[in-house]
């Protein structure tokens, strides 16, 4: 019999478990030509991570994007403060105590007759530091001990949830009071060990909720299977796939950390004259903020400005790493 002309009306295509589904002939063409197949996610058939997800949907985000400027702004200012104002916050004219907005001095001045322009921006320095190697120092710590006892769990585990209980107990202000009412440094590294002090036991807890978690899949099941050491496993496979969360909590207790720094000035226990900050000047002018507002009113702001665009970059950072939001 004559051999009938094949007809492309349709194709057989395998969809990669075990079955089979017919496509149209166009379809397969395409499907053939798609770089990367069916599995192709991205640009080129390169298949996005979390972490190239999570960056796409922060650019696109309104919210990281004002924080980020806000944020951006307060470390220029914490570098080169000089670049934005020329006086120190040291010069000071007691004739002009108290006296409000004048040319050349927009925020007018305080009790001593400092610039409070000046004293505001120079408060950025302290605060920005205090929050950054807070938090640096918080989640080196907090997450290598977290992780440590979530991976090899028992009696470390056990020891850890102990001490983190005990931390958890002890007020931080009052903490605070405590022991940074005997520290005769006057410098910001008081301040950032009590902060990293009472601070690692969240960090920690999170963290190895994350390991626990992470450990548990099958990657690194194969991992050790085939040999891999322990430093290994937790460096190249449990930490890239831990650290969004600890990232997340660290980011919004940056500007809690900020706070606390101001709180514990303001008590007279943190940070000390001549040191510029924002919970000094607002101490100082506590008591005249009926005759001149303006003193309390600036640094006041900084600082609740300051906190809210930490507290909003993580939030739209936990959004974007957050798979459920997806």
């Amino acid at each position: 019999m004559p051999e009938q002309p094949y007809e492309q009306e349709g194709a057989v295509a395998g969809t990669g478990r075990g079955g089979a589904m017919d496509l149209a002939a166009s379809e397969a063409t395409t499907l053939e030509k798609t770089p990367g197949g069916p599995e192709a996610t991205g640009p080129a058939g390169k298949p996005r991570s979390l972490w190239s997800d999570a960056w796409r949907d922060l650019r696109r985000n309104p919210v990281f994007i004002i924080a980020g400027v806000v944020i951006l702004f307060l470390v220029f200012i914490s570098l080169w403060p000089s670049a934005i104002t020329w006086m120190s916050p040291l010069t000071c004219d007691l004739a002009k105590a108290q006296q409000g907005s004048q040319p050349g001095h927009p925020f007018g001045f305080d009790g001593q007759g400092c610039d409070v322009y000046t004293r505001t921006v120079y408060g950025a320095r302290t605060s920005v530091t205090v929050g950054v190697c807070a938090t640096l120092g918080v989640a080196i710590l907090g997450s290598a001990l977290g992780g440590l006892a979530g991976y090899f769990g028992g009696a470390w585990d056990s020891f850890l949830s102990r001490i983190t209980d005990i931390f958890f107990a002890i007020p931080v202000v009052l903490g605070g009071l405590v022991l940074l009412s005997v520290v005769t440094s006057n410098t910001v590294w008081p301040v950032v060990g009590f902060i990293v002090l009472l601070g690692w036991p969240q960090i920690a807890r999170i963290g190895r909720g994350s390991v626990i978690t992470a450990k548990q899949n099958d990657y690194v099941h194969a991992a050790r299977s085939l040999g891999a050491s322990n430093s290994r496993i937790l460096l190249r496979h449990i930490a890239p796939n831990a650290v969004a969360p600890v990232i997340v909590v660290a980011t919004i207790a940056l500007g809690t950390y900020i706070a606390l720094e101001a709180t514990l000035s303001f008590l007279g226990v943190g940070l000390k004259p001549p040191n510029v900050s924002w919970g000094i000047d607002i101490s100082a002018a506590s008591p005249y903020i009926r005759n001149a507002p303006h003193m309390l009113l600036w640094p006041a702001g900084a600082l609740a400005l300051t906190v809210l665009a930490f507290i909003m970059l993580g939030d739209a950072v936990r959004d974007a790493l957050d798979p459920k939001l997806r």
